[in-house]
């Protein structure tokens, strides 16, 4: 199964990568790679998760982030990454046009 990362979503580790490098030197580095591991292990869990704002979300294992993605029959689309402290409304709007659902792959 492919995974793919879409630009928006790569933009969203990064600024939480700058966030937590903020409060400390090397945590940056250590969410980066807690988060590639969370995405790498969609290959066996894709799917599962729960559907919200219309799409699957999976909760970090280490850190209050969730990964929008869609599923399809070989590829794993992540949209965005969004730290769940956030106030639900913000979340959706920031969702807003990236996560329209689509039904195949463009």
């Amino acid at each position: 199964m492919t995974i793919e990362i879409l630009p928006r979503a790569t933009n969203d580790i990064l600024s939480e990568f700058r966030f937590y490098e903020q409060q400390a030197p090397g945590l940056g580095r250590y969410f980066r790679e807690s988060i590639f591991a969370d995405v790498e292990s969609l290959r066996a869990t894709a799917g599962v998760h729960s559907r919200v704002f219309g799409f699957h979300r999976s909760i970090s294992k280490k850190f209050p982030v969730a990964i929008y993605y869609q599923l399809f029959a070989d590829v794993i689309r992540i949209h965005a990454i969004l730290d769940c402290r956030r106030n639900p409304k913000w979340i959706r709007r920031n969702l807003g046009d990236r996560l329209k659902p689509t039904n195949s792959l463009p």
